[in-house]
């Protein structure tokens, strides 16, 4: 705290540390044995003794005393040290070794006064007791002695003003300390407390995240079974109702295709709604198997490649490149009329590449779809709630390329 204005009002400093209250009584002891041994050296003065006791035990009374006032700096504080330096100054008349005793005054002017002229009004109080002492004693006895009295008092005061001035840079620095280190604490603090609430915001957007993902493909494959099954139904509906009187029998097939047809789709809805584990048996057999079970029922050579290492994945990534991959034939049973498809699995070390090529038809990337086509739309979004990618190249006439991207995540990073 500077000393150039005043304390605010209120403020307290902090209680006294117990070398702030063993010095004065200290310094007391030690000059007391020193002058008690060089007292018969002293000149002679009725009762000198016994007053020189007398104004000890008073001094260290009114140390107690002044030990258990308020530390604050103000008008009391001040009085119990212009007091205390009346007393030394009264012990260093009688014995010139009270000066030690005075010493202590050097020590706590700049924190007894809240006023930097006030301060140095002590030190130099001080400063006389002390030029006195080493002078000769008080008065001074001839021009002499109170020459060099003034010079000791300069260079008491000087010293004094000196090391308390150094005093209290040491004081404020480490007051600055103090604070900077609680500042420090206060802004760990908060930033733990922002790290907690960051952590608790991440795990409450990705659980709400995954709840819109479930309801986006909810309602991507309701639409989807819309499109499909309800339209398969109708015709069946109308190829039944054709046929119900004259009972003709390319009808009754016509029927009974679209029919198959329905429960085809329907099966794969049902996997898309509630994805089947895929167990011990892995990603790269559940593709075959997937790409197996097509190419018997459609017809149509189908050959899956892989490369690099296979890692295990989190089960949402595998279900998503098993649900692509089927997607990706069933396009290519309504679409391509192929002959041949390559499927191929890429292992990298944070990514997991699919690729499915068919020699069809193929046809224009650009032109419009119809509205209530999903097929590539819900693998879109399949790949992007995972922070992937797809993209589909494709011409008349050269065939179709559906090029899947992943993050190999790990199981468990998404929970």
């Amino acid at each position: 705290m500077r000393r150039g204005a005043d304390v605010r009002p209120g403020s307290r400093r902090p209680a006294a540390s117990r070398w702030e209250v063993g010095l004065p009584f200290g310094l007391l002891a030690v000059a007391t044995a020193v002058a008690l041994v060089a007292q018969p050296a002293m000149p002679r003065r009725p009762g000198g003794t016994v007053l020189v006791v007398a104004l000890v035990v008073a001094t260290a009374g009114w140390l107690v005393v002044a030990a258990r006032l308020p530390r604050e700096a103000g008008p009391v504080r001040g009085a119990t040290f212009w007091v205390r330096t009346f007393l030394a100054f009264c012990l260093t008349l009688l014995n010139p070794f009270f000066a030690i005793f005075s010493f202590v005054g050097m020590t706590d002017a700049f924190d007894t006064f809240r006023r930097r002229g006030a301060a140095h009004a002590g030190l130099l109080a001080t400063a006389v007791i002390t030029g006195g002492a080493q002078s000769g004693g008080l008065p001074p006895a001839s021009g002499w002695q109170a020459a060099t009295f003034v010079g000791l008092v300069a260079v008491n005061f000087g010293l004094g003003s000196v090391f308390a001035t150094m005093h209290l840079g040491v004081v404020e620095a480490r007051d600055e300390h103090a604070a900077t280190a609680a500042d420090l604490t206060r802004l760990n603090t908060d930033l733990t407390r922002a790290v907690e609430e960051n952590a608790a915001l991440q795990r409450r957007l990705v659980a709400q995240a995954r709840e819109t993902g479930v309801q986006q493909e909810r309602q991507r494959l309701a639409r989807e079974i819309h499109d499909t099954l309800a339209q398969d139904l109708a015709g069946i509906v109308a190829q039944l109702e054709a046929v119900r009187g004259d009972g003709d029998p390319v009808r009754v097939a016509r029927a009974l295709d679209l029919a198959r047809g329905a429960l085809t789709e329907a099966r794969r809805s049902v996997l898309d709604l509630a994805p089947v584990p895929l167990g011990s048996a892995g990603l790269t057999s559940a593709v075959r198997a997937a790409a197996a079970s097509w190419s018997a029922g459609e017809g149509v050579d189908v050959e899956v490649h892989e490369s690099g290492d296979p890692v295990e994945l989190h089960p949402e990534v595998e279900a998503a490149v098993l649900r692509i991959v089927q997607e990706s034939l069933v396009n290519v049973r309504k679409h391509a009329a192929a002959t041949r498809v390559d499927v191929t699995l890429s292992h990298l070390e944070d990514e997991i590449l699919v690729d499915v090529r068919d020699d069809g038809v193929g046809f224009d990337v650009a032109a419009s779809r119809r509205p209530t086509s999903f097929g590539l739309r819900g693998m879109r979004q399949r790949a992007e709630r995972l922070a992937g990618e797809m993209v589909v190249e494709s011409a008349p006439g050269r065939g179709t390329v559906v090029s899947l991207r992943l993050p190999a995540l790990a199981p468990g990073v998404l929970a």
